[in-house]
């Protein structure tokens, strides 16, 4: 059923990144084990709709959100295209599947006076140099968190107030640095090169090692959870958080497409409906009502 090739293929020709392949991967075998488990079913080429919507069943039955179904699916889907790329299928399964309908989530971003406040809240040790620039960087250039995760030490360009990042399907881009981000990284190298290393990665632990997702994750909350009291505190709330400020104040969208990696431009004007805050705000200051209490 060229599994092997499917993923060479999605790295390969699609250029997608490991964690994307490996996503991919996990999908379309879980889908295979539900084949094999539940129709007694080995060969993928002999799949029917009727199955597809029993997995979607079972899937919803185990509380799986339509989001994550969704993906799935759009995995499964992948690989039915490339079974017709190269010419082992004729049509797709899936080829009259209809995406399961997604509640669109409003995410509300930090407010600029919380990030401000976050700031007073680290230790002047590695640790809390290094979880400050974790949180500055994620808030001054609104890059990823992977993408933070894989910035190398000769990534950061510092006489050219630039950082090269490595976004979705392995795209690079140069991001610009502000002059407040420059001086958290010089304060951090100093304690970085005070820690024997041999890792390439600009983050990395107390012990040497390059950070990963957890980690990143678990600055965000802990920190933000001291000055915040939104629900959702997360590295992707700050880049949220990243787009929703520089518009606020005038931030022409192309440029912030630019620098967060967008393909299109759709992705970036998600971002132009979350003024709310700042709507709720602007009213409380100005409407005559109000401004009466």
């Amino acid at each position: 059923m060229h599994l092997s090739n499917f993923y060479d293929y999605l790295s390969k020709e699609k250029n997608y990144s490991s964690n994307t392949v490996i996503a991919y991967k996990k999908d379309v075998e879980t889908f295979q084990e539900f084949c094999r488990v539940k129709f007694e079913l080995n060969n993928l080429l002999k799949v029917t709709y009727p199955i597809i919507r029993e997995w979607v069943i079972d899937l919803s039955e185990k509380e799986l959100s339509p989001l994550t179904i969704n993906r799935k699916i759009s995995s499964l889907s992948k690989y039915y295209d490339f079974l017709i790329k190269i010419n082992d299928l004729k049509s797709s399964p899936l080829k009259n599947h209809k995406r399961l309908k997604v509640q669109k989530k409003l995410i509300i971003p930090f407010s600029e006076d919380e990030v401000l406040k976050v700031v007073d809240v680290f230790s002047k040790n590695f640790e809390g140099k290094r979880n400050l620039l974790i949180v500055d960087m994620l808030y001054s250039t609104g890059v990823r968190r992977d993408e933070l995760i894989n910035i190398k030490l000769n990534d950061v360009l510092l006489d050219e107030n630039l950082v090269k990042v490595l976004g979705k399907r392995n795209k690079e881009r140069l991001v610009p640095l502000v002059l407040n981000l420059k001086s958290r990284i010089n304060d951090y190298l100093k304690f970085r090169n005070e820690i024997k290393s041999s890792s390439s990665s600009f983050f990395i632990t107390t012990k040497g090692k390059k950070i990963g997702p957890s980690l990143v994750y678990r600055v965000v909350k802990n920190y933000f959870s001291k000055v915040s009291t939104k629900v959702k505190t997360s590295p992707h709330v700050l880049r949220h958080s990243f787009a929703t400020h520089m518009l606020n104040n005038g931030a022409d969208i192309n440029s912030i497409k630019e620098i967060m990696g967008h393909s299109s431009l759709a992705s970036t004007q998600i971002y132009t409906k979350i003024k709310l805050p700042k709507i709720i705000n602007d009213y409380k200051k100005n409407h005559p009502r109000e401004r009466k209490k």
